[in-house]
């Protein structure tokens, strides 16, 4: 279970990644992209530069379909 400042960092990173991307007609790459962060943060990776890392690439990945 993660605290509530690792919960709020997390949400903070996913918001900064995922800027561009509609949270309503894009709702599966944020998904995506979210729990690619989540399991590297479960993983014990606290390092805000590193999961924002993750995430952008987590983002590329996405499958085309979702974009």
């Amino acid at each position: 279970m993660l605290d509530g400042v690792t919960t709020a960092l997390l949400r903070k990173i996913l918001d900064e990644v995922c800027e561009s991307v509609s949270p309503y007609d894009d709702a599966g790459v944020r998904t995506y992209v979210a729990s690619t962060i989540l399991e590297a943060a479960t993983r014990g990776e606290t390092r805000p530069d590193l999961l924002k890392q993750i995430g952008q690439e987590a983002l590329s990945r996405a499958p085309t379909m979702w974009r």
